[in-house]
């Protein structure tokens, strides 16, 4: 792996080892909320650029079609902005920390051939998608819809890498740092932590395979954490660092930030975090979004057309998706396409007909199966997360 004076040394100069900058773009550019770039990354085809460095890079639409997200068009997410290129062969996982009673490090081929693999479809979105469609304004990456994705992952099962280490009675979570490093010495390494309940559960993972392929380098490559129904600041790439502890950890990625007001949102408690004012982000809420249409697109009078886009929740499954084309005075139901299983996304699809001339605009709305329902009504926070109001599409019929 490259040192880290090596990779201070890069950062001074450039921003992904061994790379340069894309032609016109400043060292610290960053977009206007609704200006979309598109740039092609080392691995990736053109994504909408919200950011360039640290790296923050949107799904285009036509992405978010496929029932699995390419990987080649998969979001990009970073908070630091030294990003190494990682030699699998040398690559360590260092397990350990006051709660471990075997302290070990891992190779790939150790978790490659010394755990059991598993698979599974989830979607990956970051916290803050659709933030830049917030109003009023809040500050941050101006995501639109495409912070987000499905994929299969595949890899070993997080609780039994801890139950190897050895878990000691009284161990309350679990931390996890990534390879990514900051520029500067002041700035706060990326460090997350899970509740030990949250950790040792099955579908959380160590993933080195995305869609049936060796994980992306700009995806977390060699490997990076799986947490299934939760947003995806938890989803550690880079994994080199795993330490259980027997108390909360206080890192600013945890204590400053990622929070919301407390009992803002139905979520899932992480109450080792939780203070009267706010609380940690955890799950993601029911959501919905149209593939098929954007806002303005034309139909011609009297045709017959597919409306189809993907519903997805935190982890109870999609029940139905429904759709109003009156001002929400109705609702009918769409069809649901095959399920992935409760942490991946549902696709969903609608014959709808335009008979008349002039607008129509058509409102989208999932329903889990523990029986949340997107809201009319967007609930305002300074982190600018969990926009999940009813999508509306305005569509010209002439």
């Amino acid at each position: 792996m490259t040192t880290r004076r090596e990779l201070l040394l890069a950062a001074a100069g450039g921003w992904l080892l061994g790379s340069t900058a894309p032609a016109g773009v400043g060292a610290l550019a960053a977009e206007a909320p609704g200006a979309e770039p598109l740039e092609a990354l080392p691995g990736k085809k053109p994504l909408i650029r919200r950011a360039w460095r640290p790296p923050n890079y949107e799904t285009p639409l036509e992405g978010l079609v496929p029932l699995y997200t390419p990987n080649d068009l998969f979001f990009v997410r970073y908070h630091l902005a030294v990003i190494p290129e990682i030699d699998a062969d040398t690559w360590r996982l260092k397990v350990g920390g006051a709660a471990a009673q075997r302290p070990m490090d891992l190779t790939l081929h150790d978790l490659k051939h010394g755990f059991e693999r598993v698979t599974l479809t989830a979607v990956n979105q970051c916290s803050g998608n659709r933030r830049g469609l917030f109003s009023p304004r809040v500050p941050g990456v101006q995501w639109g819809n495409g912070a987000m994705g499905n994929a299969e992952w595949s890899g070993v099962r997080l609780r039994d890498v801890l139950g190897k280490a050895g878990v000691a009675a009284g161990a309350v979570e679990v931390v996890f740092n990534g390879a990514d490093l900051p520029v500067l010495p002041a700035t706060p390494d990326f460090l997350k932590s899970l509740p030990i309940e949250r950790a040792l559960d099955e579908n959380t993972l160590v993933a080195f395979e995305m869609n049936g392929k060796a994980l992306p380098h700009l995806n977390g490559a060699p490997a990076r954490l799986i947490v299934p129904g939760w947003t995806g600041t938890y989803w550690v790439k880079h994994l080199t660092e795993v330490r259980i502890e027997p108390a909360p950890f206080d890192g600013f990625w945890m204590k400053s930030a990622y929070r919301l007001p407390t009992g803002a949102f139905p979520s899932v408690r992480f109450k080792t975090q939780e203070t009267p004012e706010t609380t940690p982000i955890t799950e993601m809420l029911v959501n919905s979004l149209i593939t098929s249409h954007v806002n303005g697109a034309h139909l011609k009078r009297g045709a017959h057309v597919e409306l189809a886009g993907k519903a997805w929740d935190g982890g109870a499954g999609i029940a139905a998706v429904e759709v109003s084309i009156d001002g929400r005075q109705s609702w009918q139901a769409a069809t649901l396409g095959r399920d992935l299983g409760r942490f991946g996304w549902r696709e969903f699809r609608y014959r709808l007909d335009a008979p008349q001339p002039g607008p129509l605009t058509v409102a989208v709305r999932a329903r889990s199966r523990d029986g949340a329902t997107q809201p009319e009504k967007l609930t305002v926070n300074p982190g600018g997360y969990h926009d999940n109001i009813v999508q509306t599409v305005t569509l010209d019929v002439g």
